[in-house]
């Protein structure tokens, strides 16, 4: 039975939409092929009509995830104190599986595929471009708010990173906490 094009438009937003949730919270070593079209509702042998490999599906997940119309995209940014707030969140380091890929995988793809590491390269560069934008030292020359929106994205990641490795819960609000008031307490 042939599947119409709209459902194998829909089957794919499926397989990308779980392999997003699942490679964010457990890893691209943590999942399989099997594991992300079980979680998409879809058989196994239904995999290779929508990708050549895995490495195919983590490059499109990641597309998925930040490209220009992605599920993460940085367009919606308008003010960096509210955008810190939520990112240095209880909420964004407990979940994971719906936050930021790059607090939850970043490492990973560094050490991954050429077409992956590619993706988020231009996921990061778009994010460098949004926060200069919302910088709140708005008269300083694009030089000094690209600084500052490398060293507040890398501060917010790392933070989230930080946060999700440490044992101990008290540290890990320190570390989020202590980061936001870093990022939205800088002088003017």
């Amino acid at each position: 039975m042939k599947v119409s094009r709209q459902q194998v438009a829909e089957n794919r937003s499926q397989i990308l939409d779980a392999a997003a949730r699942m490679i964010r919270e457990e890893g691209l070593n943590g999942i399989s092929v099997a594991k992300v079209m079980q979680a998409a509702a879809l058989t196994h042998g239904g995999f290779y009509g929508y990708f050549g490999s895995k490495d195919d599906l983590v490059t499109a997940t990641l597309d998925h995830i930040h490209g220009v119309n992605g599920t993460n995209s940085s367009a919606d940014i308008t003010n960096l104190a509210d955008y810190a707030t939520e990112y240095l969140s209880r909420t964004h380091r407990d979940n994971p599986g719906l936050g930021c890929a790059f607090a939850a995988i970043g490492c990973e793809v560094g050490r991954s595929s050429a077409d992956s590491r590619a993706v988020l390269t231009d996921a990061t560069r778009r994010q460098i471009e949004k926060l200069s934008t919302v910088t709140d030292n708005k008269t300083a020359e694009p030089a000094v708010r690209r600084r500052e929106a490398i060293g507040n994205w890398s501060a917010m990641v790392g933070a989230v990173m930080l946060a999700r490795l440490v044992d101990d819960t008290e540290l890990s609000d320190e570390i989020l906490n202590e980061t936001l008031h870093w990022i939205t307490s800088k002088p003017k």
